[in-house]
């Protein structure tokens, strides 16, 4: 009975935590929101085709590990590259026509993803057709909403609230994120069992999916646009907007040449990051699919359905809630502890009961640690910040590569004498305990957490006013090259899994101790 009211009660429990939400962070400025929900779609479909890809080229293709790598690395690069040209054309001709822009061209790219075409040439021509187009929508898409999201905060009411808005931001959009994987297993499955589609034929459905998701991000977008204008870049600028530009934190010309020395600094430690994290969609991936139990049981098993996942992130915001804020919010927290624990205690499994564990599934709990350790990021460097101690955002991006090279050496210890992989064939090696894979993604959220939303924001901060769109795709193809870089542990699969994780965990250790030996250079700009 209780499974029957499972997901109602579920979809009534994130109604509510919304709510607590928007009036938990009432503060930020309203155009937040509305461009995190519009990109928080875009993300859920690129997500949901992500899960898969890595997959889908060897099942579909018949993809060894050195072309699996190459053509995920390769997308990824370009994904990452073109938001440089994208920033751009915004400076010149707006941001919000490249948003609309980049929206349209990727429901292009996914269309032709989502159509099978079999395993032969001309669906690899295909297949490389529809990643181009949906390349070229997120170079246009991504980093100008990101752009637009930060010129929210020039307004000297809102300017101490961007570090705190960004996090935010970047939890709503992981929202997208947590779900996908789950939908990309579940519309294959549907495939597969209830309309005949092969395997390789099923993955095709999940494509499909993005389709759908950027829809509604369009759609999002357009309905609140109206909280959002002032930051479109293509509307003539009121009298009103032009004083609010003039003391705002507008970096002084005067010092443009050192700042975006420091950028490109700052853009130098994040390629060996990126190339780091993104293992998550292939090494990682393999990892799930060749070393990993397949199956899970008891308290364990839990975690493998998003909705257990959810509601123990209610729980945790409940949990700040109720210690931070008081009247309706406080009633509203207590709600989300209580149900969601409610919730929890029911989906206990019985004994013997078996879960299957697939390894696309291992994806969501990088966007689950996110959205679950924002409310933790936000108190604890508010509470720093009351003290005076916060550190600026170059320690915070420093601590972020440590952070990253601890993972590394926790997965790198817990591999040794496991067999070395095949990288031809990707068979089954092993049935290691699912809960590496979790903690190894917990380790790499709090890096994440550190790195990707204080850089964007620092980026946005720091800026020259007139290269803020360009300094944007810096960051983006400083991602880029990181993302290229990631098929190297792609190549060295095959080899001892220590000397792999090993690899990874070095490069973030040097990228930390060069990040720390300019602190004091980037800080002068922070």
């Amino acid at each position: 009975m209780f499974e029957m009211l499972s997901t109602p009660l579920i979809v009534g429990l994130f109604a509510i935590w919304f709510c607590f939400l928007l009036l938990s962070y009432k503060g930020q400025p309203k155009g937040l929101w509305t461009l995190a929900l519009a990109n928080t779609g875009e993300r859920f479909g690129y997500y949901t085709m992500l899960a898969v890809f890595v997959l889908f080229l060897g099942d579909n293709f018949g993809f060894d590990s050195k072309w699996a790598s190459e053509t995920f690395s390769s997308f990824l690069f370009f994904v990452y590259l073109l938001p440089l040209f994208g920033g751009v054309l915004a400076d010149k001709f707006g941001y919000s026509k490249m948003v609309v822009t980049g929206i349209v061209i990727m429901f292009l790219g996914y269309l032709i993803l989502s159509v099978p075409l079999g395993g032969a040439t001309p669906a690899i021509a295909a297949m490389a057709a529809g990643l181009l187009l949906v390349s070229l929508g997120t170079g246009l898409f991504k980093g100008n909403l990101q752009v637009m999201v930060g010129d929210l905060y020039n307004s000297p009411e809102f300017k101490d609230k961007r570090d705190s808005g960004f996090s935010l931001f970047y939890m709503a959009i992981n929202v997208g994120a947590l779900f996908a994987p789950t939908a990309a297993i579940a519309v294959m499955n549907w495939a597969q069992n209830s309309l005949g589609y092969s395997k390789a034929d099923s993955y095709h459905f999940a494509f499909a999916v993005a389709c759908v998701s950027v829809i509604g991000s369009i759609i999002v977008y357009f309905l609140g646009r109206s909280t959002f204008a002032h930051v479109t870049g293509n509307i003539k600028k009121s009298e009103a907007t032009a004083a609010t530009e003039k003391v705002a934190d507008v970096p002084e010309e005067s010092d443009t040449k050192e700042r975006i020395i420091c950028l490109c600094l700052v853009f130098l430690v994040v390629i060996f990051f990126w190339m780091a994290f993104h293992q998550n969609g292939l090494t990682l991936t393999w990892f799930a699919d060749e070393y990993t139990a397949t199956t899970s049981t008891g308290i364990e098993s839990m975690m493998f359905d998003v909705r257990n996942l959810l509601a123990g992130i209610f729980i945790v915001y409940g949990f700040f809630g109720v210690l931070q804020s008081k009247g309706v919010v406080r009633v509203l927290a207590a709600v989300l502890i209580v149900v969601g624990a409610f919730f929890l205690y029911n989906m206990v499994p019985e004994a013997g009961v078996v879960t299957s564990v697939s390894a696309p599934i291992f994806q969501q709990f990088n966007a689950c640690f996110v959205v679950m350790l924002t409310p933790v990021s936000i108190a604890l460097f508010s509470w720093l910040g009351r003290m005076g101690k916060e550190p600026k955002a170059p320690v915070k991006i420093g601590l972020g590569m440590l952070v990253a090279a601890g993972a590394y050496l926790m997965l790198m210890l817990s591999s040794i004498g496991l067999p070395a992989a095949d990288p031809v064939n990707h068979t089954h090696m092993a049935d290691v305990s699912p809960m590496l894979l979790v903690n190894t993604y917990l380790v790499l959220t709090f890096a994440e957490l550190l790195l990707s939303p204080i850089g964007i924001s620092f980026v946005t901060k720091v800026a020259p006013a007139k290269y803020k769109g360009m300094m944007m795709g810096g960051w983006f193809v400083a991602t880029a090259i990181g993302n290229k870089l990631v098929s190297i542990p792609g190549h060295m699969w095959g080899m001892d899994l220590p000397v792999v994780w090993g690899t990874l965990m070095g490069i973030c250790l040097l990228a930390a101790l060069f990040i720390f030996s300019i602190i004091k250079k980037l800080n002068k700009v922070a």
